[in-house]
Order: C-alpha cells, then sequence, then structure tokens
C-alpha cells in the first residue's frame, strides 16, 4: 500500500467519524454506556479533535513530510500496541502513527476504551481488504518486532521486562500543570477551567496542578471554574468530590471549593479527580526550568508555555512523554 493510499484511508476515516450514519451513532452511545467517565460531551470532544487535527490530509502530508517515509514500505514490521483507556480515543494516534508509516500492528485495547477503536478499525477493514493484514487485535500482543505500550508506572515496570529484547517505546504516568502570574483574565481563567475539567481531569495533558504567586487570590479562580459546576450532576464525579471533601476534613487541612473543585495545597503534581493542588513561587522562570525538566510533566499550561485552554487540543506532532513516536516507527 502506498504512502498516498494510506493517507486517503484516513482521510476517509475522518469523514466517517465525523458523520451522523446510524452504525457511528449507535457505538458511540454504547461508548459512553459501557464507561461512566465518557460522557457523550467528552466523546464527541475526542473525536472532534481527531478528525480536525489528526486526519485533515494537509496535516497529515506536512507531518510525514518531516520524516522522509517511503511510498511503499519494503520490509514492514509488526508493531504491538498496548492501548491506555483513560479518556476516549486515547491510543487513536499511536494506531494512526504504524499505519501511516506502513507497518502492521497488533493492538491491544484498554478494556475501558475498546468499543470506539475496535469499531474504527471495522469500518478500515470493510473499506479496504488490504488493512487486515496491516492491523488484527489481541489480548496478548505477542510475535512483535516492536513494541508501543502506554499505563502506569507499575504496569511500566512489568512492559519494560517483558519487551526488553525488542525496541520499544514504554511509557507511564504523567500530568500537566498551569504556572499563573496572578494577572490571568477572566476569559484566561475560564479557559484554564477546560484544561483542568475536560475528560473529568483524566488525560496526562490535564492540569491537575497550578503555581500561583505569593498572596495570589484564588477567588475569580474559583469563580471562573464555576463554568464547570455541571460536573457534579454526575455520579461518579460527584462521590470523588464528597470522598475527597471527607478526607481533607478528616486530616484537617485546609482547603477552598465550589461546587465542582477542591483547592488544595501540595506540592505533588497529581491530584485524584476532583481536587486542583496549588503551591506558592517567588520566581516564575526558575518554577518554569524546573517543570520542564520534571520527567512527571506532560505539558506546561501558562504564559510562558502552552496557551491556556489549548491542552486538551493536541496535535499530530504533540508526542505523549515527549517520545517521537514517527521517528520511532521510521527507523525500524
Amino acid at each position: 500500500m502506498h504512502l498516498q493510499e494510506r493517507i486517503d484511508l484516513l482521510v476517509d476515516l475522518g469523514s466517517y467519524m465525523s458523520s451522523d450514519e446510524d452504525a457511528w451513532i449507535s457505538i458511540r452511545q454504547r461508548a459512553s454506556q459501557e464507561n461512566g467517565w465518557f460522557i457523550p460531551e467528552f466523546v464527541d470532544l475526542a473525536i472532534n479533535n481527531i478528525v480536525s487535527q489528526f486526519l485533515d490530509e494537509n496535516k497529515l502530508k506536512s507531518w510525514v513530510k518531516q520524516y522522509r517515509l517511503e511510498e511503499e514500505k519494503k520490509d514492514p514490521k509488526s508493531v504491538g500496541l498496548v492501548m491506555a483507556g483513560n479518556i476516549p480515543l486515547v491510543g487513536f494516534h499511536d494506531f494512526l502513527s504504524v499505519f501511516i508509516t506502513g507497518h502492521a500492528q497488533i493492538i491491544k485495547p484498554s478494556s475501558k476504551d475498546a468499543t470506539l477503536i475496535k469499531h474504527l478499525i471495522e469500518h478500515f477493514w470493510q473499506q479496504n481488504k488490504t488493512t487486515r493484514e496491516l492491523i488484527s487485535f489481541s489480548d496478548l500482543p505477542k510475535g512483535a518486532d516492536a513494541y508501543i505500550a502506554t499505563g502506569s508506572n507499575q504496569s511500566a515496570r512489568y512492559f519494560e521486562f517483558y519487551f526488553k529484547k525488542y525496541p520499544h517505546v514504554i511509557r507511564k504516568n504523567r500530568t500537566s500543570v498551569a504556572i499563573l502570574q496572578g494577572d490571568e483574565t477572566v476569559a484566561d481563567l475560564e479557559k484554564l477551567a477546560d484544561d483542568v475539567f475536560l475528560y473529568f481531569g483524566l488525560g496526562c495533558r490535564n492540569v491537575t496542578k497550578i503555581w500561583v504567586p505569593r498572596e495570589y487570590d484564588f477567588v475569580p479562580l474559583l469563580r471562573a471554574f464555576e463554568k464547570y459546576n455541571w460536573l457534579s450532576e454526575n455520579h461518579k464525579y460527584k462521590n470523588n468530590y464528597d470522598y475527597q471533601l471527607t478526607l481533607l476534613l478528616l486530616n484537617k487541612k485546609h482547603y477552598m471549593s465550589n461546587t465542582s473543585l477542591l483547592l488544595a495545597e501540595n506540592s505533588s503534581p497529581f491530584s485524584p479527580i476532583s481536587c486542583l493542588h496549588y503551591e506558592f513561587y517567588d520566581d516564575a522562570a526558575t518554577v518554569y526550568a524546573r517543570e520542564h525538566n520534571n520527567m512527571d510533566i506532560q505539558c506546561i499550561i501558562g504564559k510562558e508555555g502552552i496557551a491556556f485552554g489549548n491542552a486538551q487540543y493536541p496535535v499530530l506532532t504533540d508526542y505523549a512523554d515527549g517520545v517521537d513516536t514517527l521517528d520511532f516507527l521510521s527507523k525500524l
């Protein structure tokens, strides 16, 4: 299969994903029913970003042009993919990367996010029979020439052991932070709310901690974040909120809150669902330098980093853990 043929199939997939075909509507509803965190609003958000940022023909051509991929892969390898399931279709970029480089892939989808990716691959198979030879599913992707696996820090240790003899990319827990100056506008703070709340904060690109200057006024922040008070109507999210509030009260910890969020001072970049950690700083430049070197951090949001509100709208070159997946695959 030639490179342009692969691009054409991906663009066609984007057209299908933006359609209102009955089968596609039904499968999106099923994904929401099977996973309480995959509410329709967030499923649609993930799909729309994939269509606009990943499956646009011009963007795909510009992306692959940087790597000088072979028009027709003469010696394709088999790549095992172990996908995560924290947000809808979070493993799509890996599938896309392997397919566009001309390699075959054996996919182990997460049990939390299997419905959407399996349906899209079945659509692929129907559009072009050759793709059946290139894409398959397995609960145990043995026999591959290389592996890309995403999971927790604990699962990463197992992946490192099992795949140590093969070329591999192993991803661990990551999260994102925002660095505030104290002069942000209401619009800035409302966009920051998107970075915090989209997908219930479950993505590695979600902001789970903010750095603020001393004497920072949290009231405008909490007011701006009220745009997501509707999340408290979700029982899974509300259960987490109530549980974390109880822990803060029992431990006599200082906190601030609105209907949808608990703010607590904590140096850890990882915060539980419904919580946002904060830490004070004296020098913003020092904090930026520190977080750039922090292996736990995926994105830094702020005036010197990614613009407020853009964290959960990745583009093709926003590689997880900072590892260039296409470069890895093109050199196999």
